[in-house]
């Protein structure tokens, strides 16, 4: 049986929820976007700059020492969150939009050519398509989009047709960030296997809902983002496959990433280093540590449950406003409503609710083309993180009933 979480405590660790914004209450409901840091995390960051900032892994003095220990004790923190084999196989990047143009440019550079197939999805965030169209220009690859189905669910029968010798790569989200189907990336990865194709998963929106074992899914590389999981903005990871990340050249080139430099040759570091230039981000990649702890510690499952409750009553309620229409309505789902209400423009929702302390997001979520796939200019999305309440639920409610009486 399920532990209860004690949301009220919760709340308490987030001192941002005590903002008011417009003289109401701050209720936050954009954490798709972007989740809110508990105090853990925050008192990390202040911690390392109080206390032990400095340069990590070539100095000998303690400051470089503890700094070094703690930024490489993060990297150990991601291994474990996602199951990697070896902390060797987490690198650090600047978030999952990073992540995925380090492997375009390096894995894509390399391996893929003239006629090679990459598929992706309606679904795909534009980071998940800008850089593969880049690619495909360049190398004169060919890329291919599987469709969706009026729910929101990738239609895996056209998928299956797409796959042959050609396919190279296969890069899909895990979770949709516009619409919160989750799709089956078990049965992606392997039929995409069977044709000895390479998959990528953006799991920018899949890390803080679900468990994630890259080695039981047998993804090629996954990436993640720290400030979708309560932890800082600007820090995140590519998890890949050991024998895929000594094939794949550097990204960038400078300090860190190098064994020996002279002004005839260099040679590369060994893993995970090598995909490292330069200064790092270190006091937002130590104080992830912290955010992933303060998951765990809550518990990915108790988390999950607690976000599927949220979603039932609210999409329960929504569906008692005249007028509005939930989009994406997967069987499938994390804690996202995305919604359109007839007759008003998703920004002037979006002002109302901010004017009443509510904060959504409104727009094409940077997914034009799924939006064109449902006829939409954008959509209101409302999504919801362990620390939300019924309350709140209530409070957005009240807030479209408001909207709907204004502008309906």
């Amino acid at each position: 049986m399920l532990k209860t979480l004690d949301i009220t405590a919760v709340r308490n660790d987030f001192p941002i929820l005590n903002e008011v914004v417009n003289g109401k209450p701050l209720v936050y409901l954009d954490n798709a976007a972007t989740t809110q840091k508990p105090k853990q995390v925050l008192d990390a960051l202040a911690g390392y700059y109080g206390h032990y900032n400095a340069n990590i892994h070539r100095g000998i003095h303690h400051l470089a020492e503890k700094a070094t220990a703690a930024f490489e004790d993060s990297r150990k923190a991601m291994q474990q969150f996602v199951n990697a084999s070896s902390s060797d196989e987490i690198i650090f990047t600047y978030g999952t939009t990073d992540s995925i143009n380090l492997v375009a440019q390096t894995f894509g550079r390399s391996f893929l050519g003239k006629g090679d197939e990459i598929i992706i999805s309606t679904l795909e965030h534009h980071s998940n398509i800008v850089p593969w169209q880049m690619l495909c220009e360049e190398k004169g690859c060919i890329l291919k989009v599987i469709p969706v189905n009026e729910e929101g669910e990738l239609d895996m029968a056209a998928y299956q047709q797409m796959l042959s010798e050609n396919t190279k790569l296969v890069s899909v989200v895990h979770v949709s960030n516009a619409l919160g189907t989750i799709n089956p990336i078990k049965q992606i990865i392997d039929q995409a296997h069977t044709v000895g194709a390479k998959v990528l998963i953006d799991g920018a929106q899949a890390c803080s809902h679900l468990e994630i074992d890259v080695q039981a899914l047998d993804c090629d590389f996954y990436a993640f983002s720290m400030h979708k999981i309560y932890g800082p903005t600007g820090i995140g990871a590519l998890y890949g496959k050991r024998s895929l990340l000594e094939a794949m050249p550097p990204y960038r080139g400078g300090g860190e990433m190098i064994k020996e430099v002279t002004f005839e040759k260099t040679t590369y570091n060994e893993l995970p280093y090598k995909f490292e230039a330069g200064t790092p981000n270190i006091a937002d990649a130590v104080a992830s540590k912290f955010a992933l702890d303060y998951v765990n510690q809550l518990g990915k499952e108790h988390i999950a449950a607690y976000e599927n409750e949220l979603l039932a009553y609210a999409t329960q309620a929504m569906a008692d406003i005249p007028g509005l229409r939930i989009v994406g309505q997967a069987k499938q789902k994390v804690s996202v409503l995305s919604f359109v209400m007839d007759g008003i423009h998703h920004q002037d929702i979006g002002v109302l609710l901010d004017q009443q302390g509510i904060a959504i997001r409104t727009g094409h979520h940077c997914t034009q083309p799924l939006m064109q796939r449902f006829g939409l200019s954008g959509t209101s999305r409302a999504s919801f993180a362990v620390y939300n309440t019924i309350e709140e639920i209530d409070a957005l409610i009240s807030g479209l009933h408001k909207v709907k009486r204004m502008l309906g």
